[in-house]
């Protein structure tokens, strides 16, 4: 299966919304605690296994984050160790990007999501404890969310409401919010420990889904969250990313702090239904293809990306 070997390590890996074959990576020197950082963009070999890098970007800090633009098929957003958040135009060459940086963030900038209704704004999440919201027209941040008391991981916009949103903190707890609202919709204090990343159902808008340091993925309603809907345990280490499937609305994704991997249907009682223990350091980044039913993509610290079909072993040739 396709595999491609990063200088650095790998964070993030996001599929293109346009293109089948395309997909982005965040990597960072040295584990992102000091250095450079790349952003590659790789391009699946039609009909074979190859995976080769179409074009590549350096910035002088780690790259934590991508997420492609909904509106523009070449363009690319990236969350910076600096506390940057740059954009780049994939059909440019390197010299003449990025096209845009914004620098407001005090600390590092961990993950970035562009909306997939409005298709005109963006969020980005941040050690220094916020959200922002940015237009790609705009200057200058809409507006920032300041409620969370530590680190916010991850904000993701719902996949049906384009004023409402889901960030994932540090500080133990799951907020709901809405951009014409003053402060938070809604507080779920989801874990014991931190909240490291969290993703909405693409099937029933009320439905989401939070991973922890305490090794488990909860899955929420947001109609009545006293208790969660399903708790998953199967990691060993903290849970870093999760991630609904944008084909199937009871299948969850998940890479963990123990190398591996995993694949969930959380309506089920034995709800773990597969698991690729692939990767040889901490894996860190994992999404789903939206055009591509049951394609998936990984990375990890041991500087490798791979793509895979569900249910194949992505180590095989």
């Amino acid at each position: 299966m396709p595999m491609f070997k990063a200088p650095f390590n790998g964070y993030s890996v996001k599929f293109s919304p346009f293109y089948e074959s395309r997909l982005a990576v965040a990597t960072a020197q040295n584990f992102g605690i000091l250095g450079n950082g790349r952003i590659h963009v790789l391009e699946l070999s039609p009909g074979g296994p190859g995976v080769t890098e179409s074009i590549a970007f350096d910035t002088a800090d780690a790259v934590y984050g991508v997420c492609w633009s909904e509106s523009h098929d070449s363009v690319l957003i990236a969350a910076i160790g600096d506390g940057s958040v740059k954009i780049y135009d994939t059909a440019l060459p390197p010299p003449s990007n990025p096209i845009r940086s914004f620098q407001e963030h005090a600390r590092e900038v961990h993950s970035v999501d562009y909306n997939p209704t409005r298709r005109d704004s963006f969020l980005t999440a941040s050690w220094d404890d916020t959200v922002k919201l940015w237009a790609m027209d705009r200057p200058a941040s809409i507006r920032t969310f300041k409620e969370h008391a530590y680190c916010v991981y991850q904000a993701v916009w719902n996949p049906k409401h384009g004023d409402v949103f889901a960030s994932a903190s540090g500080d133990c707890t799951l907020r709901d919010w809405d951009v014409r609202e003053p402060g938070p919709t809604m507080i779920i204090p989801g874990h014991d420990l931190e909240i490291l990343s969290c993703d909405w159902n693409k099937y029933d808008d009320c439905v989401l889904a939070t991973s922890s340091v305490d090794k488990t993925i909860k899955v929420w309603d947001v109609r009545s969250y006293r208790a969660p809907l399903a708790v998953l345990n199967g990691h060993g280490y903290a849970v870093r990313k999760v991630k609904f499937s944008p084909h199937r609305r009871n299948l969850i994704a998940s890479c963990s702090y123990d190398m591996s991997v995993c694949l969930w249907d959380y309506m089920v009682e034995d709800a773990l239904v597969g698991r690729y223990d692939h990767h040889t350091e901490f894996a860190v980044g994992v999404d789903m293809s939206v055009l591509v039913e049951g394609l998936m993509a990984s990375t990890g610290w041991d500087e490798l990306v791979y793509v895979w079909q569900q249910g194949m072993d992505p180590r095989a040739s």
